[in-house]
């Protein structure tokens, strides 16, 4: 009852605390739904032009085109990208009444006119020609609504065909432009004096580790600087750097020694053992067909297989970082070259190599019941560019063809037997007729078993206990760099600037723990000088252990625009500093000659001759655009002002500036001229098209 009296007295205080729950209740939905109040989808990935990019669109076609690739940052960059300009060309050419019939689509899919997408991905890798019969067998499947039934290759062809259409406006747009280019009769005047006048000039070059180090660089050095080369620094959107150090892991003294222990364990097994390929299966092995010569070898086996018994197992031995056992399956002479011919039926996709292994099985049948010539199988059936002779590929040295057909033919192909061989080409029948043995060199054929000396999950744990307890001692920048300069084993690398869709951290590479690092840099709850909590892991390539632990902290934040001196002053103080030590030449080489100049600083002076303002290279002198501009702005034998180039300081004296005879035709120079103009407007109108454009993207907050 007391409880109840006093509810009764706070009754409005009550109802003001429901009141601001429900209100706050209310207002989260409003902003963190899948529809904010301002219209923002939470699925939206992006925003191009207006037009919204729902995640779950963009994972569809993500899915679709790059289906058997894990390459998925460098995917979905691709795909945004495409999106971009196909969304942008698409909004042009309807503003301009530019399409694509369906007409034009079948033709630039299947027509005389093949689309340069269709071109570059339905091309046989051998012949580099379209192959017309997959082509004619999908636009069946399309004509009879069969293609929508393959889950993979009907949704695949779909999205093609935008691509096509979107390659096609893009050409009409590139073809509207460049046809409407004009090039004025200055513009053709001054293209010819810039490729048709020449100069000659003596020059002294003073490399810039000749001249005195000892110049002092002020803020207001890097801000002129950087004032003056805007154009260079400025960025559109904001980037971050971070500080990082790397804890590799190798492997222990234990770990070496318990990997010889795991081959020498296997050693007499490896001896006795009936089946090879099974046992090298099992045991981290490998087996080849090849035969190896002395000179192939490892030189920690090479001479010793040339002396033992065949069935010999040496071992264990260290080679490339694994612990290694070895056994001699074979020794024989190996030919020079070899003489073969095949019957090639082509193959891309798992259904067609069934099928042409189907059709390779009866050929070898027809051919083996000898009732059938190989060479007159090849000419009615073969697929490949040496039908017509019969299938003969003629003479060739080792390794001039794909491994499995490689292997087939030096080191397996048995008198005139005939091999099914499986390559990226398709399914090829072979047969060897003819040898050739003229050094008569050994090989050797042999399995391997191996052990890779790697750090054991205790020594991944140690090394993540080390560093725990180092990340847990440093939570700033600042105590982060004192404790790496108190260890001589460590050091900190500076990243380049990173956005926030970025992938890749300096020398660390790509993949999810570099993501994972740009994505805690550029979260709201990161601020300078912080240092993530949170131990990022690395693997080697292709394996599946970690060599390294990073600890990371934010170093700088660098909004759009120019960016702040201090954030790139490392960056900048090179440059810099060659400035002003150009000034101190200046100083020093007033009123002398070049011959003055070059006896102070120990050089030479050096000429070039026939130099045109249309190139940035000349002979001798390498690639210095400002030092030749400079050239066509001086009087004869005047005498340059220093001038700061890639590689040194130069002083540059005029001897001699050719008038070139007038023009002879104006309109063949125009349309030379305006060729060149025209041939940049592929690359450049798109270029155009997106700076214009308001693009919003989102991509971060979901990868």
């Amino acid at each position: 009852m007391a409880l109840i009296g006093k509810i009764r007295k706070n009754s409005l205080l009550l109802i003001l605390s429901i009141g601001l729950a429900l209100a706050a209740f209310i207002l989260m939905d409003m902003f963190s739904g899948q529809k904010s109040i301002f219209g923002q989808t939470q699925m939206t990935v992006g925003n191009i032009a207006g037009k919204k990019i729902d995640i779950n669109e963009f994972n569809r076609l993500e899915k679709i085109r790059y289906q058997n690739s894990d390459n998925y940052y460098n995917n979905r960059n691709s795909l945004w990208n495409y999106l971009i300009e196909k969304t942008l060309i698409e909004q042009e050419a309807d503003a301009l009444g530019l399409g694509v019939s369906s007409e034009e689509v079948m033709e630039l899919q299947f027509g005389n006119n093949l689309s340069p997408i269709i071109q570059q991905r339905w091309a046989n890798p051998q012949t580099r020609q379209v192959d017309r019969n997959q082509l004619n067998q999908i636009k069946t499947a399309l004509e009879n609504g069969e293609l929508g039934k393959d889950p993979n290759l009907g949704p695949y062809w779909r999205e093609q065909e935008f691509e096509i259409i979107k390659e096609r406006l893009q050409a009409k747009l590139n073809t509207m432009v460049s046809k409407a280019m004009y090039t004025p009769k200055w513009m053709v005047e001054q293209a010819y004096l810039d490729q048709n006048q020449k100069v000659n000039f003596a020059y002294v070059k003073i490399p810039f580790d000749d001249i005195d180090d000892a110049v002092e660089l002020s803020d207001s050095d890097y801000q002129s600087y950087l004032t003056d080369n805007a154009a260079l620094y400025k960025q559109d959107e904001e980037t971050r750097r971070l500080d990082y150090v790397v804890f590799d892991i190798k492997p222990s003294k234990a770990d070496s020694v318990s990997y010889r222990a795991g081959i020498a364990d296997l050693v007499n097994d490896f001896k006795t053992a009936e089946d090879d390929s099974l046992f090298v299966g099992n045991n981290n092995g490998t087996i080849d067909e090849v035969y190896f010569s002395k000179k192939t070898l490892s030189p920690a086996i090479a001479d010793t297989l040339f002396d033992v018994p065949v069935g010999t197992v040496y071992g264990p031995y260290l080679d490339g970082g694994a612990y290694r056992a070895v056994k001699l399956l074979d020794r024989k002479v190996i030919p020079d070259s070899v003489r073969s011919r095949h019957i090639l039926i082509n193959a891309a996709t798992q259904p067609e190599y069934a099928r042409a292994y189907q059709t390779i099985d009866s050929l070898k049948t027809l051919f083996e019941s000898g009732k059938h010539s190989f060479d007159s199988l090849a000419i009615k059936f073969s697929q490949g560019p040496s039908a017509s002779k019969g299938g003969d590929l003629g003479f060739n040295p080792p390794n001039a063809m794909v491994k499995p057909f490689n292997d087939v033919t030096f080191y397996k192909a048995e008198g005139d037997k005939v091999y099914p061989v499986i390559t990226n080409f398709g399914v090829h029948l072979v047969q060897v007729t003819g040898r050739k043995f003229i050094n008569k060199e050994l090989g050797v054929k042999v399995a391997y078993i191996s052990e890779p000396i790697i750090p054991s999950d205790e020594t991944q744990k140690n090394v993540y206990d080390e560093v725990l307890t180092f990340t847990g001692e440093n939570r700033t920048l600042e105590s982060l760099g004192k404790s790496v300069d108190a260890r001589s084993d460590l050091s900190i690398v500076t990243s380049a600037a990173l956005k926030k869709n970025d992938f890749i951290v300096g020398d660390l590479g790509s993949g999810q723990s570099s993501r994972d690092m740009v994505k805690w840099a550029f979260s709201p709850n990161t601020s300078v000088g912080d240092v993530s909590p949170e131990i990022f892991t690395f693997q080697a390539q292709g394996q599946f252990y970690a060599n390294k632990y990073v600890v990371t902290g934010l170093r700088s934040i660098q909004a759009a625009g120019l960016p702040a001196v201090a954030n790139i002053k490392n960056e900048l103080e090179p440059l810099v500093r060659n400035l002003k030590k150009a000034g101190l030449v200046k100083a020093k080489v007033s009123g002398k000659d070049l011959n003055g100049i070059a006896g102070m600083y120990g050089t030479k002076v050096d000429t070039v001759n026939g130099a045109s303002f249309a190139s940035p290279f000349a002979q001798g002198l390498g690639n210095e655009p400002k030092v030749i501009s400079s050239s066509f702005s001086m009087d004869l034998n005047q005498m340059s002002e220093p001038i700061v180039g890639s590689s040194g300081v130069y002083v540059v004296k005029l001897t001699n500036k050719t008038t070139p005879p007038p023009i002879s035709n104006v309109p063949e120079l125009r349309k030379r001229t305006s060729l060149q103009a025209q041939g940049q407007v592929r690359g450049n109108l798109i270029q155009a098209m997106k700076k214009n454009a308001t693009i919003k993207d989102f991509r971060s907050n979901f990868y």
